[in-house]
């Protein structure tokens, strides 16, 4: 385990912060799920709103056309725990989920999606562009209080124009990432602690699962112990950190599989990571449960993205 690199507090005083965006002027463009709001945190700790979608904005990402692409769950219930703030269920007026797309400048929202095969989408959770203009999505699901929805990985085209399960049923898939040669895509799921890996095979296409041997797809790992596991971002190298909740941290995986660190923080709703600054080698981490957003030097380079 490697002690926790000199933490620098960007911004404190958010509704439980996720999805962080590295903008090239030095900000950062993030979601706050419990306001329903998306706000640019800028180097002088200014925070701006960009946009205020309501229901549960989550997962973020810059897509081909400059735009911001958003993940919306629909939204929460939400309860405190020991000072901790954290999802509690699914609300009495939520209403399913969708995908958006949002101009930074204007702040004006688009539903881009609201279901994929006929089936209604249910949690979208975070998101991953390819370098063909489409993007990879996780739905978590929805938790009720006598049932919990299956998830599922989905493909869409930033134009409006296709949207594909390419993977069901998931165990609330939440994190999603590319391997740097666009081959495999990363997946880790909550409940489970787990992280898996795809092949792929085309845009929005996977290889198909290997039934009784289970081969594909291919589970990273484990990892010791009980965790939970939230959003992740790749290094350059291929590693894939994942953030991980109870414990709080960063869990970074090799390629291979090997869990091969461990970088921990203070608060156990460590959810989110991304990657900027000179040579991508600065992280950025929401600490959701005590609402902050924190910079920290990286040992490592993070995955240049399609886009942004």
């Amino acid at each position: 385990m490697s002690e926790t690199p000199p933490v620098t507090l960007l911004a404190e005083g958010l509704a439980f912060p996720e999805g962080p965006v590295a903008m090239p002027d030095g900000s950062v463009i993030l979601v706050e799920i419990a306001a329903g709001r998306i706000t640019r945190v800028m180097p002088d700790g200014r925070k701006l709103t960009v946009a205020e979608p309501g229901g549960g904005p989550n997962g973020a990402a810059i897509g081909p056309d400059g735009m911001l692409y958003i993940c919306n769950n629909g939204g929460f219930e939400w309860a405190v725990d020991k000072g901790f703030t954290k999802p509690a269920g699914t609300p009495a007026d939520w209403s399913g989920g969708r995908i958006e797309r949002v101009d930074p400048e204007t702040g004006k929202v688009e539903v881009l999606y609201t279901e994929s095969d006929g089936r209604g989408l249910r949690g979208p959770n975070d998101i991953v562009f390819d370098d063909q203009g489409g993007f990879w999505f996780t739905d978590l699901g929805k938790t009720f209080h006598d049932r919990t929805d299956h998830g599922a990985i989905h493909y869409a085209r930033a134009d409006g124009s296709l949207i594909r399960t390419a993977a069901w049923p998931v165990s609330n898939p939440n994190g999603i990432g590319l391997s740097p040669d666009g081959r495999t895509v990363y997946a880790a799921e909550t409940t489970t602690g787990r992280l898996w890996a795809w092949t792929i095979t085309g845009p929005g296409e996977l290889a198909p699962q290997s039934w009784p041997e289970v081969e594909h797809p291919r589970l990273m790992g484990p990892a010791p112990g009980f965790r939970r596991y939230d959003s992740l971002a790749v290094e350059a190298s291929g590693n894939i950190c994942v953030a991980s909740l109870r414990i709080g941290g960063i869990e970074v995986y090799a390629p291979d599989g090997p869990v091969i660190d461990f970088v921990p923080f203070d608060d156990p709703y460590t959810t989110n990571i991304c990657f900027g600054g000179p040579g991508l080698k600065t992280a950025y981490v929401t600490l959701s449960g005590t609402g902050r957003l924190v910079s920290v030097p990286w040992p490592r380079a993070g995955l240049k993205l399609a886009y942004g």
